[in-house]
């Protein structure tokens, strides 16, 4: 993994994190709307995606809340290939609160601050100074935020049973962000177990994923990992999305469709707001199986398909025609049209 400044890069002002947050809070969300819309998930796959959107957006406000005011360090975001905060990031976020109780007591107390403020703004009438400020959003941030609702490097899903009539007789999900993308994914695995009680393989089934899903790799290469060390686990179909680049006025890398919107910025053809979301979904399925190991230890193995690759772009339509007028090459290579977003707009800007 090669790392560069820009993996976690600084922004200018605080009022260009307020513009960030706003622009990723507002690409989710939106992305969570046309993703059920166009079909791209099914209905229980729509339900873990939320789940995991929701944690994100929940950490990158954790996040927000935390440099409000903060004069001294900055939220780092990876502006090359990803859009999203540097990984690390969710790790301060975790480790802050695992310290919540000791940083709590050394917090000012709640009505000491609100009195000072009070007689700052009405009997002074001067401005409040950041100093105070970055007490208020500490004492916010540490009573507030719930480490176990943050979007932590691996995020194990629970188990469920299959409907009735499917092929398949679990599924489970999970999800994690790739430290040297600093990309989130999401994860679910369809499968079959030859034991009589599933919650005695849950805890085996959560370590192997946790040792051999959490990272990008080939997905083909994943599956038969996991197969290879659960005996009596046998996947029958694993799907991946994997969130991002998020393309955006902050952006510093040679992505085309990045590089067509810092363009049309920089000619004033589109406005700061301006923003696609990239996300690929490759699925693998297993067919027919074959024996694997020794004479006493041979183990039934799947034989998997070729992964299957799709790719999407999500962006406002003003940014699809620009795309198409720019890198059509690009578009063609999607499993389907450019999806419509809705325009964002901040004021003030």
């Amino acid at each position: 993994m090669i790392t560069t400044p820009l993996d976690s890069a600084v922004l200018n002002s605080k009022e260009q994190y307020v513009f960030y947050h706003k622009m990723v809070d507002f690409a989710l969300k939106e992305l969570i709307v046309r993703m059920q819309q166009h079909q791209l998930c099914t209905h229980q796959e729509l339900i873990f995606f939320k789940q995991y959107s929701d944690l994100l957006l929940y950490s990158i406000d954790a996040m927000r809340i935390k440099y409000m005011y903060d004069e001294e360090d900055h939220m780092k975001i990876d502006l090359t290939e990803s859009g999203f905060p540097n990984y690390l990031e969710f790790r301060f976020l975790y480790n802050d609160l695992e310290l919540r109780k000791e940083y709590v007591t050394k917090l000012v107390d709640t009505e000491t601050l609100k009195e000072s403020f009070l007689d700052t703004l009405l009997r002074q009438k001067q401005s409040i100074k950041k100093r105070d400020l970055f007490k208020a959003a500490s004492i916010i941030y540490y009573t507030s935020v719930k480490r176990e609702f943050i979007f932590n490097r691996f995020v194990q899903g629970k188990i469920l049973e299959a409907p009735k009539g499917s092929n398949y007789q679990y599924v489970t999900s999970w999800s994690f962000f790739d430290v040297s993308h600093n990309r989130p994914f999401i994860c679910f695995m369809y499968f079959d177990y030859d034991g009589k009680n599933i919650e005695k393989a849950k805890d085996e089934l959560y370590e192997v994923l946790k040792e051999s899903a959490d990272r990008e790799m080939a997905l083909d290469t994943m599956a038969y990992a996991i197969d290879r060390k659960l005996a009596e686990i046998h996947p029958k179909h694993i799907k991946r999305i994997d969130l991002g680049p998020f393309h955006n006025v902050f952006a510093k890398d040679e992505n085309e469709i990045t590089h067509a919107i810092l363009s049309g910025i920089a000619k004033k053809e589109i406005s700061l707001e301006s923003y696609a979301l990239s996300l690929k979904i490759d699925e693998v399925f297993s067919g027919d199986t074959f024996k694997e190991g020794g004479f006493f230890s041979k183990q039934t193995m799947q034989k998997w398909s070729e992964v299957v690759l799709q790719k999407y772009v999500f962006a406002p339509h003003r940014i699809i025609q620009l795309l198409y007028n720019q890198t059509p090459e690009v578009l063609h290579k999607l499993a389907k049209e450019p999806i419509q977003m809705a325009d964002l707009r901040i004021s003030n800007q």
